[in-house]
Parts: structure tokens; sequence; C-alpha cells
């Protein structure tokens, strides 16, 4: 039975409904997706900032990204391995680490879009404007569109967190593996009609202005390759868009299969399913794409780790 203790500071989570015969794959699999991410995004934020070859615009908009996931997988997936590990009747969070989750959860959501969108933009310049790039994409640049990639992210979802954390709580159990706005604010027994409207307004802001983006800035990338004869810029461009734009695709889709799974409560374990890899799958894909696409990271690579000959 839901204790519905008023404004009480221990929660319960729902958990993961994973049978017998699969807990043991199921956790060794998260467990390792855990170690390979930390490993993959460290090493590849590691060499973009350790090589001064790779201090580009372009790489330095991309070291967002891994640190973005390092932060999402850090702060969630420990967490989620522990409490596969006890009893159901034991999994209870604070409210204070919960709101903290739900920060996390929502914060590195939403700075993935932003992080793509400023990337898309460097793309643009890049391919465009190339004779200008470098006194439009300097230093001063990099850092104003890092700080408005994650000062944007922080407002918006700083608002989202600030409505739901004003509400009294009436009930204790989190529907979720771990702890998001949507399972904070259904915890509630006031009106949440300001939540909703938020929420959604969110959202459609959110994906309306990173879709759009991408459109434009595709279009117009676009419409230059096919006006241009340059076999190398259409060679450069159909290399670093396909990448950025396979990375993109993956957040978009992962991202959307939860939003639409949060309206249908009956599928509430595929939602759990999509919630976990919506950290998993970016956070383990995005440096694998970027490694292998870009030949300056290839090589910065084979620099920290050389490859041995065989002797005969």
């Amino acid at each position: 039975m839901e204790n519905d203790t008023f404004n009480s500071l221990t929660l319960r989570l729902e958990g993961l409904n994973v049978w017998k015969s699969y807990f043991y794959p199921a956790f060794i699999f998260l467990l390792l997706s855990y170690i390979f991410i930390m490993l993959m995004n460290v090493g590849i934020a590691a060499v973009i900032l350790l090589d001064k070859s790779l201090h580009q615009p372009m790489y330095l908009l991309f070291c967002n990204l891994p640190l973005n996931d390092l932060l999402g997988n850090s702060i969630l997936l420990p967490r989620l391995l522990l409490d596969m590990l006890r009893p159901r009747s034991e999994l209870f969070i604070s409210y204070y680490e919960c709101a903290v989750q739900a920060f996390t959860t929502h914060m590195s959501g939403t700075t993935a879009h932003t992080v793509l969108m400023i990337m898309a933009f460097d793309r643009y310049v890049a391919i465009c404007y190339p004779l200008q790039y470098n006194m439009i994409m300097t230093n001063k640049m990099v850092m104003k569109l890092t700080a408005s990639a994650w000062g944007v992210a922080l407002v918006l979802v700083g608002i989202l967190l600030g409505l739901t954390l004003r509400l009294n709580r009436c009930r204790t159990l989190i529907t979720n593996p771990y702890c998001d706005n949507a399972s904070l604010f259904k915890l509630s027994c006031e009106s949440v009609l300001i939540n909703n409207i938020y929420g959604l307004t969110f959202t459609v802001v959110l994906f309306t202005g990173s879709i759009g983006s991408m459109v434009i800035t595709y279009t117009k990338i676009t419409v230059v390759c096919l006006t241009s004869n340059s076999k190398s810029l259409n060679s450069k461009a159909l290399k670093t868009c396909s990448t950025h734009l396979v990375v993109y695709l993956i957040m978009l889709i992962s991202g959307m299969c939860i939003i639409v799974l949060h309206r249908f409560p009956q599928y509430s374990d595929y939602r759990k399913l999509s919630a976990i890899l919506f950290l998993i799958v970016p956070g383990s894909l995005n440096p694998i794409i970027y490694g292998m696409q870009s030949a300056e990271i290839g090589k910065a690579l084979s620099k920290l780790f050389p490859s041995k000959q065989v002797m005969p």
C-alpha cells in the first residue's frame, strides 16, 4: 500500500520489473554500459582538452556532449544499479536526492538539444561561410555559444523543477526507476495545471527550436553543396554533417519515446525501459560515432595509445 504521509521526505521507488531469469544479464549489461560510457566519454573529453591540434571550434563545442553524458549517467546509473540489488521493500530515496535526480535528468536531456543546436550553427558557418569562419568562430564566440547552451538549459529546467518543488505532496510512490519531473509532480494532490502548461510549453519550445534549427541549417547547407562545384567542400559537409545528424536523431528519438510513453500508463514497463535507454544509448554511441568519423580524433587517440609492432 502507498503511504499517504503529507510532505514526506522519504519517497518510495517503484524500480525496474525484471524477471528473475533476466536479472543478472540485465544487471551486467547496465554495469558494463556504465563503465563503457565513463571510459569513452572521459577519454574523448581528455583527448580534446589535452591535444592542442583539437582546440578547434568544432571539437571544443562537441566536448560539451561527453561532459553532459558524464553528468547525466554518473548521477543516475550508479544509484539504479544499487537499487537493482535491493529488495523491492527497501527501495527508498530521500526527497532531496530525488529532486537532484530529476534536475539532472532534465538538465542532461535539455543540454543535449542546445549543444547540438550550437554545433549545427558551427557547421553552417564552416560550410556556408568558409572564408569568414575563423573571424566568426573565435574563442570568444565558442565560449558564448557554450555558455548559452548550458545557460538556456539551466533556466528552462530551473523553472520546470521550481514549479514542481513548490507543490505539497500527499503521495510517496515514484512510478519510475529514477526520479524525473513528471514523477515528482504526480506526488501532489494540488492542481498541477500550471506544471502541465509549462511542461507542454517547455517541450514544444525545445523541440521546435531544436528541430527547426536543424531543418533550417541543413537546408542551407544542402543548397550550398548542390550549387557548389567543390568536391572537397561537399565531402567535408557529408562527413561532418552526417555525423552530427546521426547523433541528433539518436538523441531525438530516445527522448520522444519517453515523452510519448508518459501519456500511456498501461505501457509503464516500456516507459521505464526507454527512460534507461535514453541515458545509455546516446552516452555510448556519441563518442563512438565522432571517434570513428573524425580523423583528427583518431590521430590524437593513436598518439595516446600507439599500436605496437609485432616482430616476425
